[in-house]
């Protein structure tokens, strides 16, 4: 079964919608739209009554929401709602979920405990917000993200793992993993900022990788299938 993205134009790549229950990584640099696009993904599920879960390991609940105030698709209000759980590695009961970075703790214990709340909540829709702080928090051991990932994978939930990568050709073991790379780029020329998706991958799915056209709208990002950037 596939569903729906929330990211208008972007289902058109990928075969009419994402394969549910998968891994995905969101790759791109500063400004190219990652975290737009994850709110969009949640937003989508909460308004069709999937269970979601947001984990923000650097950015406060009030500062997403603020961030997404200058949209249309509706993240603050499905964020006022039970459809959504929002756990921010920094408030109060962040702290306790997850501790602090540079404490010693178990091995795979915060991976552990992230996995149940999926399993145990039923969560549908998963988007942790990033790969590169979520390592200060796990073991120094890098089989412990392996781990983390592939216990992910086993999950019902369609998660979305966001990258501060900038080089889609520079892959990590996030990349191998995961069952679909989506890559947002940034062109500065003398027009200004153009920006561009691509989807690298995703298993089981016929999907277009040649880097189409993606704008900021009212409504949040809009993808242009079949047109590149700068066009």
């Amino acid at each position: 079964m596939r569903i729906d993205s929330g990211v208008d134009g972007f289902d058109e790549l990928v075969g009419g919608g994402i394969p549910e229950g998968r891994l995905y990584l969101l790759s791109g640099p500063p400004g190219s739209g990652k975290t737009t696009f994850s709110a969009q993904f949640i937003t989508r599920g909460a308004m069709r009554g999937e269970k979601c879960l947001y984990i923000s390991m650097h950015e406060t609940r009030s500062g997403i929401a603020s961030d997404m105030e200058g949209f249309d698709f509706g993240f603050k209000r499905a964020l006022g709602t039970e459809g959504i759980t929002f756990l921010d590695a920094f408030s109060s009961d962040g702290k306790r979920f997850f501790g602090l970075p540079g404490e010693r703790r178990e091995r795979s214990s915060l991976s552990n405990r992230i996995v149940s709340f999926v399993q145990s909540r039923d969560i549908d829709r998963l988007v942790i917000d990033s790969t590169m702080l979520l390592r200060y928090f796990l073991s120094d051991d890098e089989d412990t993200l392996i781990q983390f990932l592939s216990s992910l994978k086993r999950t019902n939930a369609t998660t979305l793992l966001i990258s501060e990568m900038t080089d889609p050709s520079a892959y990590t073991d996030e990349h191998y993993l995961a069952h679909g790379v989506i890559f947002l780029h940034n062109y500065l020329d003398d027009g200004g900022m153009t920006r561009g998706i691509q989807v690298v991958k995703m298993r089981g799915t016929d999907v277009d990788t040649d880097i189409n056209r993606v704008e900021f709208t009212d409504e949040g990002l809009h993808v242009h299938p079949g047109t590149p950037p700068g066009e």
